[in-house]
């Protein structure tokens, strides 16, 4: 076997697409779609930023964040501000807000690919 000359550093990171978006369908509280938002993959760069902007270890603080930081409209331009969080806080319903950071970490989202696959 020939010896491989990339680094192992290239090799492990060159295995995974960073720019590949999922997409989120926010409806509103009659259940239609009012807005699509989309999420690349999250780095530890990427919550390490976070959590320097929200100035704060609560978790609650740095999930928001992360999804100001993250969520892109259809054409890619970014769909927050970071100032945003507080208000996506104080004025979306709290399920809301917990459906789109848990879609933006990938929560859950084993559990309905096994569902998808049985049904």
């Amino acid at each position: 076997m020939a010896a491989s000359t990339q680094r192992t550093v290239d090799l492990l990171t060159g295995a995974f697409d960073l720019s590949q978006r999922r997409k989120f369908v926010v409806n509103n509280a009659d259940g239609e779609p009012i807005l699509d938002l989309y999420f690349k993959p999250i780095t530890r760069a990427d919550r390490k930023r976070a959590q320097s902007v929200a100035n704060s270890e609560e978790a609650l603080d740095i999930s928001t964040q992360m999804l100001c930081q993250k969520a892109e409209l259809e054409d890619g331009v970014k769909a927050f501000a970071s100032a945003d969080a507080a208000k996506l806080q104080r004025e979306l319903p709290e399920t809301v807000l917990n459906d789109l950071e848990l879609f933006l970490f990938g929560v859950g989202e084993e559990a309905e690919l096994e569902e998808a696959k049985n049904d």
